[in-house]
Formats: structure tokens, sequence, C-alpha cells
């Protein structure tokens, strides 16, 4: 089955549902340690514990996918989702809750690498990706602004990521049983002697990919690692009130819907080397502007302007991952990669701005993000001399908020 005939909605479906986690951390963390027994470092750490388990779950199933069946493998990690998320929200027992986030964690982990597989085998990733992330952008708007109106505890979040899980499961039906590209009769033909060539045992590309694998850690940490603790910039160094700081990630939210759709606008005018480099420059000048913000005006310069970044420079590097390899086991190792560095990001953001400050905090953050945007960029212009990622974003698409705004109380208690 060709990768043309495979529909690009349950996809981005799972794509949507996979990254609803990691897109929900601050809120998740700020419920956990606000209605249980738990510090903000240990809210954090449990957090982590999430995220880890959804990098252990894609590392896993980089290259077995194709093995275990797209459409089985989706339904396991739905499965595993909604028995973790669904028994962490249903009971106050710390243990449990640890143990329910690991294993919602592993679920959204393999839905992740079933999505970004099948994306990779598309047409045109790029456009997919911008797709998927629309929908989990919209989707975790919707709850961030949502939550606050429900009530207390730590149940919502991990409820929400329980019910999106069993939203989507109808649709892993039009999934097929293995992914476009990854069916038998796409293998390599074996070699004369009745072995089969060496690129078959492992992915194209071998040195960008190994180099885009080891960046994406920190390029993600560097962004959560803000992410995590932009509540408390606005509150205690910038002395706003928890409602103007509510209004600043409410604009934040259209700022990001500019961003997506600017990416699928963009599309391959310039390349992927730009976006990506130029981007990933600006980013860090918006960590450091955010970080040391005193005022109004400059906290939400910094936070607007990065929420209109960040979705860009991820759907490009995103779709980088997928053109390095058309079976995706580059854009699983890639994307958790990327977790890890999600899972480790609140807490190096909190420790960071406890030993310095967050104005020193913003600077390594941003001078870090300068370092690795030399080998992403090295990365991209490589592989933009074959043929770039095309974007195209129908005119019809629905307006949907961006990563950028969160439940503010519970970001108070974000790590």
């Amino acid at each position: 089955m060709s990768a043309r005939r495979t529909p690009p909605w349950p996809l981005a479906a799972l794509f949507t549902a996979g990254y609803l986690a990691p897109y929900l951390l601050p809120t998740t963390v700020g419920r956990l340690a606000a209605g249980l027994p738990l510090t903000a470092t240990q809210a954090g750490a449990v957090g982590s514990a999430l995220l880890l388990g959804s990098a252990s779950a894609g590392f896993l199933l980089a290259s077995r996918v194709d093995r275990a069946g797209a459409r089985r493998a989706a339904r396991v990690g739905l499965a595993l989702a909604v028995l973790g998320y669904g028994g962490a929200a249903l009971t106050d027992a710390v243990p449990a809750v640890v143990a329910g986030a690991v294993l919602g964690g592993a679920g959204s982990g393999t839905v992740t690498a079933v999505a970004v597989s099948g994306i990779a085998a598309q047409r045109d990733p790029h456009r997919v990706t911008t797709l998927g992330l629309l929908g989990v952008s919209a989707l975790a708007g919707a709850l961030c602004l949502a939550v606050p109106h429900l009530g207390p505890g730590h149940a919502q979040p991990l409820a929400a990521l329980a019910l999106t899980a069993l939203a989507v499961w109808p649709l892993t039906g039009r999934l097929p049983g293995r992914l476009p590209g990854h069916a038998t009769g796409d293998r390599p033909a074996p070699a004369p002697g009745g072995r089969r060539r060496r690129s078959a045992a492992r992915p194209p590309h071998l040195r960008r990919g190994l180099v885009l694998a080891a960046t994406m850690p920190c390029w993600s940490l560097a962004q959560n690692a803000l992410w995590g603790v932009s509540g408390r910039i606005g509150l205690v160094q910038a002395h706003l009130s928890e409602s103007t700081v509510g209004a600043v990630f409410a604009v934040a939210l259209g700022a990001g819907l500019l961003g997506v759709t600017g990416a699928g606008a963009l599309g391959p005018r310039f390349g992927r080397a730009l976006p990506i480099g130029a981007g990933t420059a600006l980013i860090a000048g918006c960590v450091a502007l955010s970080a040391s913000a005193t005022g109004l005006a400059s906290f939400a310069a910094g936070e607007i302007a990065w929420n209109l970044l960040y979705p860009v420079v991820l759907s490009y590097l995103i779709g980088l991952a997928a053109s390095l390899d058309p079976h995706g086991r580059w854009a699983v190792l890639v994307g958790s990669a990327s977790s890890l560095g999600t899972a480790a990001g609140p807490l190096t953001g909190s420790l960071l701005a406890a030993w310095a400050g967050f104005p020193v905090m913003g600077a390594v953050l941003a001078a870090g993000l300068l370092l690795i945007a030399a080998p992403v960029t090295a990365v991209a212009l490589r592989a933009g001399r074959g043929t770039p990622a095309v974007v195209e974003i129908p005119v019809d698409s629905p307006a949907v908020p961006a990563r950028g705004a969160y439940d503010t109380a519970a970001a108070i208690q974000a790590p």
C-alpha cells in the first residue's frame, strides 16, 4: 500500500494523543503538587518519570513498529495510556499515581512511535506533522483553559490524557496492519548469496541522524526549562498578578497559532536550514528576555515571541528527522531523545533558578541553544540537498491555539 493512500488524519490524531502529555506537563505537575502530599520538586520528578516512560517506549519501538503492526501497536499504546492515566486519576495513593503516570507515559511513547513512523512514510511528512501540531496545540490550549474551572486536585489533567487516548481509539481502524513503506514487499531484496543489503539493518544517513538525536535533548531541555518556570517568573520576578500572567499566556496562544500556520505557509520556500538555525537563535533571545523580565512589557514580549517561534522550529525539526529515513526510525529516535530533554527541563530550570536566579538561568539556556544551533543547521543543510519538505495547510484549517498557556495557579507549583 502506498504512502499516498494512507489517510493523514489517523496519524495526526495519534500524534496529538501521544504529544499531549508533554504539552500538559506544567499543569499536570502543578496539580500533582497541589493535590497530593508532594513538594514541587517531587511533583516535577513524577512528571519526569512520566516522560522518561514515554521516551523509553519510543527508543524500544524505534525499529520495531513494522514488526508489531501499526494498528496493533497503536491500540496497545492507547490501552496503556487509558489504564495508566485513568488509574492515576482515580487514586490518591502516591505510589499508585507514580506507577500510573509511568505506565501512561509508556503508552504515550508507543502511540507517538506509531504516529511518527507513519508520518515519515507520507509523501509530505512535514505537512502531516504540522497538522498534528495543530491538533495537540488546540487540545492542550483548550484543556489548559478548562482545567482551572473543573475543581482542584490532580485527577483532571490525568483524566484528560486518558479520555483523549480513548477518543482516538476508533481511528486506529483506519491504520494498515503495516505502515506504508514498512510492508514486507517494500524491504530490500536479498543481495547475491542470500544476504540482505546493509541498508535494511540500520537507518540511512547515520551520521546526520546521530547528530540530530544527540542535539534534540538539549534543544528540548532549554525550551521546557523555561516552560516549567514561566509562571513563577511572571509572578515572582515581574511582580504581575495571577490574572495578568494568565492574560499574557492567553495572548501567547494566538501567537502560537500564528507560528503553526506560519510554518505551513512558509513550506519549502526557505528550505529547512534557515528556519531551524535562525529560529533557534531567535528562540535563545526570547528565553533570555523572558527569564530576565522585571515587568509586563518584557515578560509579555519574551513569552509571546517564544510561543510564536517554538512551533515553527519544532515542525521543521520533526520534518527533518522524518526526511532522513522513510521507515521513520530516525523520527522515532529523535522524538524519544526530545522527550528526554522535555523530562529534564522543568527540574533543570528550577535548579538553575534556585542556584543563580532566573536571569542567569535564561542566559545559560540561551547560550546552550546558540551552541546547538550550528550542528542542527548543518544537518538541515546537508539534508536540504535532497527534496525539501513541503508544508501546505489548507485555508479552511480550523483556527486553534498553540502551546504557550496553562493554569497559572498550577504554574506556581511547577518545579
